[in-house]
């Protein structure tokens, strides 16, 4: 069964960037090392990459995320989802507007612009078709920013999150939660290495 997961790395004072990112400094001030354990030859590290990139049948981000990744210092060859792990999954951006050209046209992208709800159900379908061609369950992946993960949530569209917690405080930057419905999660794993935490929780569904 395709499930929708919210995954992303957070700092421990709750920011997914640094402060000021942009298109040039996609992760902000200091954020880079937010990332640090993508990078990390730790055996469970790696694992936990490797796992996480090859169940991903779909993947969803943002406008701004996909500003930074398509920019002239995003994702290349080298870098990128789940570079060296896997076979390069479709990716759905949320978008008022499409944009007017794409750099890394040697990825699948699919523009949706009628709402995150939309881009879930486009994603869901192709992860669904992926599974089919494949044999074995594949999910949608929501990397990010922060604020999609977060409108997801809101929205009730989530079904796991993992959060990947960096040994570090920020001081100011995006911050994954404004605010919103109070949620319950409920644990499912704790995987601890020298340079995260990885957090796994299932989201139980708020009765309205």
């Amino acid at each position: 069964m395709t499930r929708i997961i919210a995954d992303i790395s957070v700092s421990l004072d709750g920011f997914v960037t640094g402060p000021d990112p942009g298109p040039d400094n996609g992760l902000g001030t200091g954020g880079e090392a937010l990332h640090t354990w993508a990078f990390s030859d730790a055996p469970e590290d790696r694992r936990f990459l490797r796992e996480g990139t090859a169940r991903s049948g779909a993947v969803i981000l943002g406008r701004h995320l996909f500003d930074v990744v398509d920019g002239p210092k995003g994702w290349d060859d080298t870098s990128g989802y789940g570079a060296g792990e896997v076979a390069k999954p479709p990716f759905v951006v949320v978008t008022s507007v499409p944009p007017e050209s794409v750099r890394t046209t040697n990825l699948d992208w699919t523009f949706v612009t009628t709402g995150l709800p939309d881009a879930v159900t486009a994603a869901r379908e192709r992860a669904e078709v992926a599974s089919s061609e494949s044999g074995k369950d594949l999910d949608v992946i929501i990397m990010g920013g922060g604020a999609t993960i977060a409108s997801a949530l809101e929205a009730g569209l989530v079904d796991s999150l993992t959060l990947h917690l960096a040994p570090i405080v920020l001081g100011a930057g995006t911050p994954l939660f404004t605010g919103g419905t109070a949620r319950t999660l409920e644990q499912r794993s704790v995987i601890s290495t020298s340079t995260a935490t990885h957090l796994t929780y299932d989201v139980v569904p708020v009765i309205r």
